[in-house]
């Protein structure tokens, strides 16, 4: 289809824009124009609606959280692997392998499932028969995504570059109509637990301080103000010697001086506040 399918005005995209950000916190850049006619034209064609300024003031108008969900997880970006930005991982096996008590940390964008699995992983090894009684929080604000990670089906190419013995240790191999394929074991799906949230909303499921926060590659789609808010709601939720875990093209210690890096794009509560 080309661009010309959809009349897409200066206005909709705009509105888009705002909707978003009041929404979810994502702010869009100019070029990211493209994109989002991409992504949303398949709306368009599902609901039958010849233009964008149709689609939105049904969109407005509409009472149907479902919609504004579709909404939502048309424009979220969810590139994600297994140990991707490797560098963290040792270091929350070190943090685990040094707490006394059950280890708990929260995964506040699990898209897929590959970063969350991979957290659950690195416990296993590091804790050992401990790893029982850790608990891995995984949330995201994209349903859709989340309902493939819960399933914790990957396909061999999406764990090629994990070794034979991980692979062996922690992943079912799949045969017959499932060939090609390898789900997680039970043991590893049992730590966690998913669920949808907007980092937005005005309440976590996240009550009691945890050892770390992995927020990585998603303050990058919020502006300054959001992000410190974000940041500032953070604090309280780690536990003193906890750790925030961020993606590499994010630094928290930029927009909160609450934060002290301590690793490549780790960070711990500063003084007095540990």
């Amino acid at each position: 289809m080309t661009s010309s399918e959809f009349l897409f005005t200066d206005n909709d995209f705009s509105r888009i824009r705002t909707l978003i950000h009041r929404r979810a916190g994502i702010a869009l850049g100019e070029h990211k124009r493209q994109m989002v006619y991409s992504r949303l034209s398949r709306r368009l064609r599902e609901l039958g609606v010849p233009e964008f300024a149709t689609y939105l003031a049904q969109l407005e108008e509409s009472r149907d959280d479902s919609e504004w969900q579709l909404f939502i997880n048309s424009l979220t970006t969810n590139l994600t692997s297994f140990f991707r930005e490797a560098h963290h991982f040792p270091v929350l096996a070190d943090l685990a392998r040094k707490s006394t008590q059950p280890v708990t940390v929260w995964c506040a964008a699990a898209s897929t499932g590959e970063e969350p699995y991979s957290i659950a992983i690195t416990l296993m090894e590091a804790l050992g028969d401990r790893a029982s009684t850790a608990r891995i929080i995984a949330t995201d604000i994209d349903t859709s995504v989340l309902a493939r990670a819960s399933a914790g089906v990957f396909t061999m190419e999406q764990v090629n570059r994990m070794s034979t013995e991980r692979l062996r240790r922690f992943f079912n191999k799949g045969t017959g109509a499932n060939a090609g394929k390898v789900r997680v074991r039970p043991e590893v799906a049992a730590m966690i637990k998913f669920s949808r949230l907007n980092l937005l909303d005005s309440s976590w499921p996240v009550k009691e301080p945890v050892d770390a926060i992995f927020c990585r590659n998603v303050m990058i789609y919020f502006d300054k103000p959001t992000q410190k808010k974000l940041l500032d709601r953070f604090v309280p939720l780690l536990k003193p010697h906890g750790l925030l875990f961020a993606g590499h093209s994010e630094n928290a210690s930029l927009v909160n001086q609450t934060f002290k890096t301590v690793g490549q794009t780790v960070y711990a509560l500063g003084k007095g506040r540990a």
